[in-house]
């Protein structure tokens, strides 16, 4: 009985596997380099009693029409009351899988937004005297991992409003993200 439910479960992973793979199909008129590539970025901004203003450009590429991965670099200054301010920097580094390109395909509601999974990998730089021993002026890197999904709005035939809902899966314990991490950005 075991074996049967064991088998089972191979070939039913291996029947949803092809079908995956068969929806990646290289098609013949491939879009040339200049139309796979995309740039966007998002701009964070919040002011008050914390003062938090991040700049994130990005440049990509779509690897298959579902799929794209993008890299860019992380800019983020951040006042706090008690504690000073400091700047952030660093790297990030993500993928992106649609995999609903329109909502009105689903649901008939004139909806024409995708649905994605997002997954990124952020490298940043601190400053040890803000994050932790106040006489040492130092920066050290710490890595982050952040998984969600989110919505895409298309604008236009290449630009689209991205909207995520990532969730920190390592945050080191520096406050840099507030679980989920909302982010509003732009793709053209």
């Amino acid at each position: 009985m075991y074996a049967i439910r064991k088998t089972g479960l191979i070939f039913f992973l291996v029947i949803l596997s092809a079908v995956a793979v068969s929806g990646q199909e290289k098609s013949k008129d491939k879009p040339p380099l200049s139309e796979r590539l995309f740039f966007g970025g998002n701009i964070g901004l919040a002011f008050g009693t914390i003062t938090d203003i991040e700049l994130t450009p990005l440049a990509g590429i779509w690897v298959l029409p579902r799929l794209n991965i993008a890299a860019g670099p992380t800019f983020r200054y951040y006042k706090h009351p008690y504690y000073g301010k400091t700047m952030i920097y660093g790297g990030r580094t993500y993928m992106e899988f649609m995999f609903l390109q329109d909502i009105d395909n689903l649901v008939p509601l004139g909806i024409h937004s995708g649905l994605f999974i997002h997954g990124e990998y952020e490298l940043l730089s601190l400053e040890t005297a803000f994050f932790g021993e106040s006489f040492n002026t130092r920066r050290f890197p710490t890595g982050t991992f952040l998984a969600g999904g989110g919505i895409s709005q298309y604008l236009s035939q290449r630009s689209s409003l991205n909207i995520s809902f990532l969730w920190a899966l390592n945050d080191a314990g520096y406050g840099l993200y507030s679980n989920p991490e909302i982010r509003i950005s732009f793709i053209f």
